[in-house]
Parts: C-alpha cells; structure tokens; sequence
C-alpha cells in the first residue's frame, strides 16, 4: 500500500494532467453536437461488436443445448404435420377446399438475440423485423409452446412481450373441461403464470393441461402453455385460484417462431363492423 501511494505521489502531475485531460474532453463532448454525436456513434458501435462478441462466444459454449432443443422442435413438428395428414385424410373432400382456411397460419423462425426473466415486464429480442413480414401483435412460440407476441419491429429486429409480463395476456382453456380463461403472470416466479377467471363450478385437477383457446386469432387453437401445478378456491370468490407450470423453460431460449395468423385481419375487421370496437 505504501508502495502504491509512494508511486501515485511521484507521478502526480502526470495523473492531475490526465484528470484534467478527461474533465476537458468530457465537457466539449456535453457541449458540442458534433463533438457529442461522433463520440456516442463510436461508443455504440464498439460496445455493438462487444455484446455481438459475447453473443457469439454464449452460442458456442450452448451448441449442446441449442442442438437438444432444435432436435425436440423437429420432433415436435414432425409429429403435428403427421397429425395434421392424418387430419385431412379424415375430413370430407367439401370440407377441404378452403385453402385460406387450411393456410390460415404462416411461420417465421427467428434466433434470440435478448431475453430478460427478472423484471415485473419482461421482453425478447429477436433478429427478424419488417423484412420477413412481421408485425405488432403476432404470436410466438418455441417448440410448440407459446412465448408471447411481437410488441414492437424494426428492419431487422423486434421486440416481444414475454409470457413474463405483467401486460400480457392470453385467453386459455382447461383442456379436459373446456373451459377457458385468462392467463397472466404475476411477477414471482417465471415457471409460473396465473390461469384466472375459472368459475367455480368447474372442477379442475392437478396435472390438467392449459393451451390457447384460439378466440383471439393470434395463437392457433391448442398452443401448449402448462399444466396445472395447484389451485385453491375460497369460499368468498367466484372464481379459482390456479397456478399453471409453464412448459416453456424462458431461461434457456435460443430459437423461436413468429405466427403470422393470415386471417385474423378479416375476423377483426367483421368484429369491429358488428361491434363498433376492434377487440
């Protein structure tokens, strides 16, 4: 320690200089536009190649994880297309003509680039924008599980309002029963989301699984969200209690895909005909 101040003391002007060095640079960059402009465009494109450094050296270390999660989408895909043959085979030649019907959902797949879990709002960034088609509003999922929506696009990124996020909501059912609610987080624990607005007449059961209702035209009908880990009902309420455990693992998010729901222009458009609001 005394060789350290021994040191600073001796070489004192050369740090009172730098001080000064930094306090004159630091007030040219806070009082000139130009001077102001360069510094922060090349401070935001190293910090840029910082974070894309970082990035990328995170992706390599979780290729394991990553090529893990791409094989049970694969899977998962794989078993939806056979079902979805078997699906059409089983329906009337009549009942298939419809090809908006049919192609009623497009697919963007997208890397995240951003996610935060430990907010009360949390939100994901991925590296598709305007240039794949997408837009505000649009559903995501992982996996087959849902994720959230797309809150805002630029060119080529946008931003979603995670399942973690105390404006988020979506309308899900109880799969067994059939009756559907609202799922929302609550700000605790992101392996769980509150299902709300269960009428206490149902009689759900440990283990039942949540999936989308499909009545906002955002998610496809059936989108997995969880199952029910607990619930509880109290004598003064109308409605249960029900705590969902999200199938979706948030932290470990790599890859996802963008819903573009082809027809939900035209269901709001006729809501909003009939209803004099768009829902």
């Amino acid at each position: 320690m005394e060789r350290l101040l021994n040191f600073v003391y001796t070489y004192r002007a050369f740090f009172t200089l730098l001080l000064l060095e930094l306090l004159c640079s630091w007030l040219i960059i806070q009082n000139n536009q130009f001077q102001s402009t360069k510094y922060f465009n090349s401070s935001n494109r190293l910090f840029a190649r910082i974070h894309s450094t970082s990035q990328n050296i995170r992706d390599y270390f979780s290729l394991a994880e990553v090529n893990y999660t791409l094989a049970q989408e694969n899977a998962f895909l794989r078993k939806r297309l056979e079902q979805r043959n078997e699906l059409l085979k089983a329906m009337p030649a009549t009942a298939i003509k419809d090809s908006a019907r049919i192609r009623q959902f497009d697919f963007v797949s997208a890397k995240v680039v951003n996610n935060t879990t430990k907010y009360y709002k949390n939100f994901i960034t991925i590296d598709r924008g305007e240039d794949a088609g997408l837009q505000p509003g649009m559903a995501v999922i992982s996996s087959g599980y849902a994720v959230g929506k797309v809150k805002t696009v630029s060119k080529h990124f946008s931003v979603l309002i995670s399942l973690l996020n105390l404006d988020e909501q979506v309308s899900c059912i109880i799969k067994r029963t059939g009756h559907f609610g609202t799922a929302q987080w609550d700000g605790t624990d992101p392996t769980f989301i509150n299902l709300k607005y269960i009428p206490r007449h149902v009689m759900p059961a440990v283990g039942d699984s949540v999936v989308t209702s499909g009545y906002n035209a955002v998610f496809p009908a059936g989108t997995y969200v969880g199952k029910i880990k607990e619930f509880k009902l109290k004598e003064e309420t109308l409605f249960y209690d029900i705590k969902v455990e999200l199938a979706q693992d948030f932290g470990k998010l790599a890859f996802v895909e963008v819903i573009k729901s082809n027809l939900k222009k035209e269901k709001d458009s006729l809501e909003h005909i009939t209803t004099g609001e768009l829902k």
